[in-house]
């Protein structure tokens, strides 16, 4: 199996941290961006990967840490975000912009700036985390959704377009995974984060990881266009089954 540089974004804490591990433990050659340098570093420096600051949300330093590259076979587009449940009617325009920004664009601006070095691998491979919320509108969810359902549009094409190039493309989509993504789309408040999972079984970090790490360990000419990951306690965006006792 032909393992070689794989780059996660987003790499400073829950599916972005979890895939880099799994990815280094797999044998890839990891390489970790993220905007948080001092955490950045202590990921890096446990899982015996290479790391540079990274703001996907800024051509320039995505263009600082593409110069470091010299190869990659693997690009794991995880950064991205929701923020805030307003409904339309009262949405924040910078809140919408900011999350188009690092979900969309944030995947545009690593993947074109990669994509030579991943065709010339002769076996590459783009990955995007994407979201059941790319699937599924819901209430107060409408920014967020928009992002996704553009995700996840962005890889359809980018599919197509690869087409016939030694480049795969895959979409990674989970619903409810246990991470900082509830507490940051809330704004620090923890206790409505928390109450986000009350009485169900979400997924964790680390199942997703090995979802990602199944994905890039096929063979070649194997390509899995979607993977949608959920709960078992969850059907559905907003269709989930919660224990009467909170546990």
């Amino acid at each position: 199996m032909n393992t070689g540089v794989a780059v996660v974004t987003g790499a400073t804490s829950g599916i972005g941290e979890a895939t880099a591990r799994h990815l280094a433990g797999l044998g890839f050659d990891v390489v970790i961006g993220a905007r948080r340098e001092g955490r950045l570093r202590e990921v890096a420096e446990s899982i015996g990967a290479r790391w540079e600051m990274l703001d996907v949300t800024d051509s320039a330093s995505v263009d600082r840490f593409c110069a470091k590259i010299d190869e990659c076979r693997v690009l794991v587009n995880n950064a991205g975000g929701a923020l805030g449940l307003d409904r339309i009617e009262d949405a924040s325009v910078d809140e919408w912009r900011a999350m188009y920004d690092v979900n969309v664009l944030g995947t545009l601006r690593m993947t074109k700036k990669l994509l030579p070095l991943l065709e010339a691998s002769g076996d590459g491979h783009v990955v995007t985390v994407g979201s059941i919320a790319g699937y599924e509108p819901y209430v107060r969810g409408a920014g967020y959704n928009a992002a996704k359902f553009a995700e996840r549009a962005f890889s359809r094409v980018l599919r197509m377009e690869l087409l016939g190039r030694p480049v795969r493309v895959s979409e990674i989509d989970p619903g409810m995974v246990e991470t900082e993504f509830s507490t940051v789309r809330l704004h620090g408040d923890a206790e409505r984060a928390r109450a986000v999972y009350r009485g169900m079984t979400p997924l964790s970090a680390d199942d997703v990881a090995e979802c990602i790490s199944f994905v890039v360990t096929r063979p070649p000419h194997v390509n899995i266009d979607a993977l949608v990951v959920l709960a078992r306690d969850q059907s559905g965006a907003t269709t989930v089954y919660r224990r009467e006792d909170g546990s």
